[in-house]
C-alpha cells in the first residue's frame, strides 16, 4: 500500500457498492478522497468514518448528478477541499430494470443524465482542477457490450461512457492525463440485490467462469492500478473486470 501517497481523488457515487470499495482502496493507498453521494447520508457518513478510523482522509458531499449544477458544485467542492485533483473516478450510476415498451421520456432522461451526461461533464469540469499527469477512471459495465432485456437505456449510457473515455484519452493525452474505463460484470452490491433475487444471483455466479459474483474490491483494485504510477502508459482502454463472463 502507499502507491498514491500525497495524491488527491474525487469519486462519484462513493457511499455504497463499487464506489465505496474504490474510496476505501484509494484512501488505503494514501490518497485524500472527496466522494459524492445522492441519498444515503448514513452510508456516506459510515464510509468516511471508516476511512478516517484507518488513518486516511475522506469527505462526503451530497449531490444529485442528474442536475448539471450539482455536478459542477461537486467538482468545485472537491477542488476546494483538496486544493487540486490528481484522480477522478466516475462511478455513480442509475440502475434499470424496465423494458423499452414500458419506458417513458422521464425514465430515459434520468438514466442518460446520470449514466452518460454526468460523467461527461465531470470530466469537462474537472479539467481545470486536474494536474498534469492526472488520472481519470470511468466505471462502465458489461452491459455496454452484452445485450440484456430491460437494460436498453442503462446499456446505452454505459456504451456512450466508453466512447467518451476513448475520445478523452486522445484529447487529454498531451497533458499526460490518462483516461481509462473498467467494465465490471456481475458484482455483488446492493444495486445488484435490488434487481435480482437470491436464486437469480446464484445463476449469475454459476454462468461466470470463476463461479462467483464479483466483489467491490475486485473492481477497486483495478481502479487503483489505473490511478497509480504503474499505469502511466495505459490510456484509452476499456478493461473488463468480469470473472471471464462474456
Amino acid at each position: 500500500m502507499g502507491t498514491l501517497n500525497g495524491r488527491t481523488a474525487m469519486v462519484t457515487g462513493g457511499s455504497r457498492g463499487i464506489g465505496r470499495a474504490v474510496v476505501r482502496r484509494l484512501a488505503a493507498e494514501g490518497a485524500a478522497v472527496v466522494f459524492g453521494y445522492h441519498r444515503d447520508e448514513a452510508a456516506a457518513g459510515s464510509c468516511a468514518a471508516e476511512v478516517r478510523e484507518a488513518g486516511g482522509t475522506a469527505h462526503a458531499v451530497r449531490a444529485d448528478l442528474a442536475d448539471l449544477g450539482e455536478v459542477r458544485r461537486l467538482v468545485d467542492t472537491a477542488d476546494g477541499l483538496l486544493r487540486g485533483l490528481d484522480i477522478v473516478v466516475n462511478n455513480a450510476a442509475e440502475p434499470e430494470q424496465l423494458g423499452i415498451a414500458d419506458a417513458t421520456p422521464e425514465h430515459y432522461e434520468r438514466l442518460m443524465a446520470v449514466n452518460a451526461r454526468a460523467p461527461f461533464f465531470v470530466m469537462r469540469y474537472a479539467l481545470d482542477a486536474l494536474r498534469d499527469g492526472g488520472r481519470i477512471v470511468n466505471v462502465s459495465s458489461i452491459a455496454a457490450s452484452m445485450a440484456a432485456p430491460g437494460a436498453a437505456v442503462y446499456a446505452g449510457g454505459k456504451a456512450a461512457l466508453e466512447r467518451f473515455t476513448t475520445t478523452a484519452a486522445q484529447e487529454f493525452g498531451p497533458r499526460g492525463i490518462t483516461v481509462n474505463a473498467v467494465a465490471p460484470g456481475t458484482v455483488d452490491t446492493d444495486m445488484l440485490r435490488d434487481l435480482h433475487d437470491e436464486r437469480s444471483r446464484r445463476t449469475l455466479a454459476a454462468v461466470t467462469p470463476l463461479r462467483r459474483l464479483g466483489r467491490g474490491s475486485d473492481v477497486a483494485g483495478v481502479v487503483a492500478f489505473l490511478a497509480g504510477p504503474d499505469a502511466a502508459f495505459v490510456t484509452g482502454q476499456i478493461i473488463p473486470v468480469n470473472g471471464g463472463l462474456r
